[in-house]
């Protein structure tokens, strides 16, 4: 192992605590499995292993050092190394190359140099003279150079008496290649003019003549390419927590000595006070000190509505200032701040999610030893019934070579292919196999409201006059002077305005007041538009009548906005998050196929209740932190269920990571969507029915296909050891399994939307 791998060696935890491991080496969850019970074998250590992130988060007792850990792993067959630390410098992590790009132009080659190989064997005419000899020139680097990950990951598997789908790969190639070149050296294989007839013909032979090169060449650049579309997939699981960071202010103008002056926000220090103009992000975690404006929270609580904010109010970083000029005090920093541990959340939740198991790699662990002893039978019983020793080998080999199938190398990645392909033309993103294990159990679907069951952008419900009044005055009058206003509802207003009139009249001597609406002169008319305290302070009052409305309106989590002009209240305009159209569809639909649904917010309980009502969800929990969220999902999934989470926000990318299945909606943040299983690129609320009903779909045609592609193998398992298996059988078998996984997979085209 390079000195590069394990940073940090010599560390001692004298002190229990916890400490996180990164893996380099695993080619499957199997892997992970063995180095977990590796270091659980370790007294005072209780260790879990995860394959996806490639991480370990291991709980110690005093005393227990690092280097215990470290060489544990390394004595499992893998290596690790602890985090780089927070000082250390990054600049060889920026400049790293793609850890794919070696996959990919293994696979690459390997491809290139295995289409002719298996052409020349399924197609006679191509058999020219010594064609055999150029078959193993472009095979034999496949299989040695090419599969070389496979070779290596089961001499690990042989070291620790296991088996998975690499043990299977690198002994049913081998096998292929090593016969091949004992019938074309040794045999009568290398003889000018041979050729493989296309004849399916059950006959014993003593191997002499046959060669097994394009089921060697075929099988490993299949899987290589099932590995390669993997790695890249599971190469995103950090982009999360890069993208959380990123989220965050760059730079900051800072107030020293009364003179701003603009430096990165890395270098903010507790104390400092900083200016936050409008349509800026608040740099860190902070108490406001002077000046009034609205935050918008949203991203980060969910909360639909700006928040008010004004000297002594909290502040979190990353938040947008929507109103005016504030000067901000800085009281938590770097990974104390609500970002950070944000960002700290989704990495535990992706860490600690369950393990998916290759379904490959299971069937493996049972069928590999099996084929094993099989083989070892055929050729004693050769042997002790008097056959020759070529004889005895050739059903021995023959057993090996067909128990690799090359449609296992295809089952896995044609089904995702199709299934993904399909998906992304109805607006959903399948990041990978493993997700779509969780699909066929879920039977709870919880939903953030903001964003996802709603628009999660402000919009104007409806105007109550009052009586003698005009509907369409109020309106004309509120949207001329909130269109000098940067506020949300104010834009709401604004729009709902336009949209209706065209254009707006001019608006004189604008003012705003902090915290409360806006006042100006529009047709010669002095109008107030904002609160109800507002309004009363310059001496108009609601009508009995206004009251009940503006009432009513906050009661089902609404905000009324009332306007006045020429001394008295004229009307209430009431403004909400509007509900998607197709949510309560998608609410029954997501019933259809078993699911309880749950509305999981962090917006205010009355406009949880209320939106929740009109799509039909009967369970809310409102009111709720991201750190409760994560909480929330836990707690559901220790009473048994399996949960899936509908999020679109920041706050809801620790939850989605937690949750068996996550779907982001597309129209959400760039973290919730990193964070997910499942991207839902429509904001319809239906595509998430979509999405699990294709992604159960996807894995059904999988498992169907890994079925057949054993099945046909196994069928021709017999007919190996009785000594009848001749090339173009083996073909054949090969070919008619990889044909049905195809067709099969095809199959997911044929896919309909619940829309269409």
């Amino acid at each position: 192992m390079s000195s590069g791998t394990t940073p940090h060696r010599g560390d001692t935890m004298p002190r229990g605590g916890h400490v996180e491991l990164e893996i380099e080496g695993m080619t499957c969850a199997s892997c992970a499995n063995r180095i977990e019970r590796k270091l659980n074998k370790i007294d005072g250590v209780s260790a879990t292993v995860n394959y996806a992130t490639e991480k370990a988060r291991v709980d110690i007792d005093d005393g227990v050092a690092t280097d215990t850990l470290l060489e544990a792993v390394e004595n499992a067959g893998y290596s690790a190394r602890l985090p780089r630390r927070a000082d250390a410098p990054a600049a060889q992590d920026d400049t790293q190359d793609d850890p794919t790009d070696a996959l990919r132009l293994r696979l690459i080659i390997s491809a290139v140099l295995s289409v002719p190989v298996i052409a020349m064997a399924m197609v006679p005419a191509l058999q020219f003279t010594n064609w055999q000899w150029l078959s193993l020139t472009l095979a034999a680097p496949v299989v040695v150079w090419g599969a070389w990950p496979f070779h290596r990951a089961a001499w690990t598997n042989l070291k620790h008496a296991t088996a998975t789908m690499d043990t299977l790969i690198s002994m049913g190639t081998l096998a292929a290649l090593g016969w091949s070149v004992y019938a074309l050296f040794w045999g009568t294989a290398g003889t000018p003019g041979m050729t493989h007839a296309f004849e399916f013909s059950v006959a014993r032979t003593d191997g002499a003549a046959n060669i097994y090169l394009e089921a060697a060449a075929g099988v490993t650049t299949f899987i290589l390419a099932g590995r390669y579309f993997e790695a890249r997939s599971k190469r995103r699981a950090g982009a999360a927590l890069r993208a959380l960071l990123e989220l965050g202010a760059k730079d900051v103008a800072v107030l020293r000595d009364g003179v701003e002056i603009r430096i990165p926000t890395g270098e903010l220090a507790v104390g400092d006070r900083f200016v936050v103009r409008p349509g800026e992000k608040v740099a860190t975690d902070g108490t406001v000190v002077e000046g009034a404006s609205a935050v918008d929270a949203s991203m980060l609580t969910g909360e639909s509505v700006p928040v008010e904010v004004g000297p002594d109010d909290r502040v979190v970083g990353a938040t947008v200032n929507v109103g005016g000029r504030i000067v901000v005090r800085a009281d938590r920093i770097g990974s104390d701040t609500q970002l950070a541990q944000m960002a700290q959340l989704v990495e535990d939740a992706q860490t600690g999610k369950a393990q998916a198991q290759r379904l490959a790699d299971r069937i493996s662990g049972v069928f590999v030893p099996i084929v094993i002893a099989l083989a070892a039978a055929t050729l004693g019983f050769w042997l002790g019934t008097g056959g020759s020793v070529s004889v005895a080998f050739t059903a021995a080999v023959a057993v090996l070579i067909i128990a690799c199938p090359c449609a296992l190398g295809l089952a896995t990645p044609m089904a995702l292919m199709v299934g993904t392909g399909r998906g992304a033309q109805l607006g959903i993103l399948i990041k990978g196999a493993e997700v779509l294990e969780s699909t066929r159990r879920v039977d709870t679907v919880v939903l953030d409201k903001t964003g996802t069951v709603t628009t999660g952008v402000m919009t104007l419900q409806d105007v109550i006059a009052a009586d003698d009044e005009d509907h369409g005055d109020a309106l004309r009058l509120a949207g001329a002077l909130e269109d000098a206003s940067e506020h949300p509802i104010a834009r709401a207003i604004a729009e709902a305005a336009r949209e209706k009139f065209g254009s707006l009249p001019a608006t004189e001597r604008f003012a705003n007041v902090a915290g409360l609406g806006v006042e100006g002169v529009v047709d010669g008319r002095d109008v107030v538009v904002g609160r109800t305290r507002l309004l009363a302070d310059r001496g108009q009052y609601l009508t009995p009548e206004l009251e009940r409305a503006a009432r009513a309106a906050e009661e089902q989590g609404r905000t009324p906005v009332v306007i006045g002009w020429d001394g008295k209240a004229r009307a209430v305009l009431v403004v909400a998050d509007a509900v998607k159209p197709t949510s309560a569809e998608a609410v029954a639909q997501l019933r259809g196929l078993g699911l309880t649904p749950i509305m999981l917010t962090g917006d205010n309980a009355a406009a949880a209740r209320a939106i929740a009502t009109e799509v039909g969800i009967d369970e809310v929990i409102a009111e709720v932190l991201p750190e409760g969220k994560v909480d929330v999902i836990t707690r559901l999934q220790s009473e048994g269920k399996v949960v899936a989470m509908i999020g679109d926000g920041v706050n809801d990318a620790a939850a989605l990571a937690q949750a068996d299945l996550g779907l982001a909606m597309g129209t959400g943040t760039d973290v919730a969507i990193e964070a997910s299983d499942l991207t839902l690129v429509r904001g319809d609320l239906r595509a998430a029915v979509d999405a699990i009903r294709l992604a159960r779909k996807t894995l059904s045609t999988i498992k169907g296909n890994l079925f057949w592609a054993f099945a046909y193998n196994v069928a021709a398992l017999p007919l190996a050891a009785a000594g009848l298996l001749n090339p173009m059988l083996a073909g054949a078998a090969m070919a008619f399994s990889s044909v049905f996984v195809v067709s099969n997979s095809l199959r997911l085209r044929r896919f309909r939307s619940v829309a269409q």
